[in-house]
């Protein structure tokens, strides 16, 4: 029997990213796509309805934060077009912008390439009662540096082993820090690949990285597996959000860091439960149904 990863790439094959008709049999393909467990997306009323009441309570969260200066850190790691921006757009749209930044980095000038590999991540830490959000993080050099060659494989391992320590530092420090990874299945990303070509008003998100990712499926795989193996811990552990439905992942994504986070006036009915089988943590969950 064939596994996920077998079967869609059979239907790669004849995907052509610049024709505008996409093949009936991905997009039919796309929701179920990675062990996806639910059958159609969480309906728009729902989802206004509760991610209005989870916006709420971000807001008395950013507030308490701003009292007590607690800080927060979390990064949105993922395969391109798995949703990262637009869920952090979600966390931040009704927050005080003075104190909830998102961080989502260019390429590294020639300077920062003569800097220890955290620093230029570092200087973008929280201060006190800040919010910080970091759209792709210092695991750049785990993943996509690492399969498009812009690192070698030594300084990916020694990345893996040197992250471990960098971020028990955070946590030591009193940082609440959260790592997420948005998991989509191989058709779900040529859906959303296809709709970035073919709007011209979201044409900007497809970088030449993208289209040469599209061939790149397995080797992707291999270099999240490592990555989500290595860095997961006690003190930093990998939350994993399946993503195929972007508006299950929003919910449950702010849902988990409100959980995390305690705050005066903290409301649990409004941020209601997590759907465990779209959140988990670590390599388990990740490759939980995805066969």
């Amino acid at each position: 029997m064939k596994n996920d990863s077998q079967k869609s790439t059979a239907l790669y094959t004849d995907f052509d990213l610049d024709d505008p008709e996409l093949p009936k049999k991905i997009r039919k393909a796309a929701f179920s796509s990675g062990g996806y467990p639910h059958d159609k997306k969480l309906d728009s009323d729902t989802y206004d309805d509760e991610l209005e009441a989870l916006q709420i309570e971000l807001v008395k969260a950013q507030a308490h934060a701003r009292e007590t200066g607690a800080r927060v850190v979390m990064l949105f790691e993922g395969r391109d077009a798995a949703g990262k921006g637009g869920t952090i757009k979600r966390f931040v749209e009704n927050m005080n912008p003075r104190s909830a930044r998102v961080v989502a980095l260019p390429k590294p000038t020639e300077k920062e390439l003569g800097q220890w590999y955290f620093q230029r991540y570092a200087n973008h830490l929280p201060t006190s009662g800040e919010f910080v959000l970091f759209d792709r993080s210092w695991y750049n050099r785990a993943v996509v540096e690492r399969v498009m060659g812009f690192c070698t494989e030594a300084e990916s391992e020694s990345f893996l082993r040197e992250v471990p320590r960098f971020e028990d530092m955070l946590v030591e420090a009193g940082i609440l820090f959260i790592k997420y990874w948005l998991n989509i299945g191989r058709e779900m990303q040529l859906v959303r690949f296809h709709e970035r070509r073919h709007d011209p008003l979201k044409i900007w998100k497809l970088s030449p990285v993208d289209r040469k990712s599209l061939g790149m499926w397995d080797e992707y795989t291999e270099a999240r597996d490592r990555m989500i193996e290595m860095s997961h811990s006690d003190h930093a552990p990998w939350t994993i959000i399946r993503a195929n439905d972007k508006r299950r992942a929003r919910i449950n994504a702010i849902r988990h860091m409100l959980m995390l986070f305690d705050y005066e006036g903290k409301d649990r009915n409004a941020i209601g439960a997590i759907d465990e089988e779209i959140v988990g943590s670590g390599p388990g969950f990740l490759h939980r149904g995805s066969e």
